[in-house]
């Protein structure tokens, strides 16, 4: 990671307002616009950026009912694991699914409308995979903080001394 003050200066700009003109961008920076342009563009090649989108309000859309989804599979075969997350993969309800330790295998992120469109869901799609051992279901009663930018306070640290790119 060869991550220098502006480079860190502009991925928390985007990740706080990724509508920013280049303009803006730079002189919130403290870059002319022309190498400010250069650096984003390297950024996303490089892959720091992955993409913009905007970000919805889940209730305003119809998507106000979150459940947290424990999932433990048979067995532990890859060929099984590569199954259930691809079918995953493919369930738009899903916005979130981490493979974790402890006590379930992977942990969901799952949006639906209300308790109907869970256990349509639930019954329709994720039960249904052969794979599937045992669901646990935590339902979320109000989200404090959801979708927060990433911290970059660590990136300061030892990539301000390592870095002696300049500006442009």
């Amino acid at each position: 990671m060869l991550l220098d003050a502006f480079d860190r200066k502009i991925i928390a700009a985007l990740q706080a307002d990724g509508r920013l003109a280049n303009v803006d961008l730079a002189e919130k920076i403290g870059l002319s616009p022309s190498p400010c342009l250069r650096r984003v563009k390297r950024l996303e090649r490089e892959g720091y950026i992955e993409s913009y989108r905007a970000s919805l309000d889940r209730a305003r859309i119809g998507l106000g009912f979150t459940v947290f989804v424990g999932v433990r599979i048979e067995g532990h075969a890859n060929d099984r694991a590569g199954c259930f997350e691809d079918a995953v993969l493919a369930m738009p309800e899903v916005i979130a699914c981490h493979m974790v330790s402890g006590a379930v295998d992977y942990l969901l992120e799952v949006v639906v409308p209300d308790l109907a469109g869970y256990q349509k869901f639930l019954i329709g799609k994720l039960l249904a995979l052969s794979m599937v051992r045992e669901v646990q279901s935590s339902i979320a009663i109000n989200s404090l903080k959801a979708g927060a930018p990433l911290p970059l306070d660590h990136l300061g640290v030892a990539q301000s001394s390592s870095n002696s790119r300049s500006a442009t």
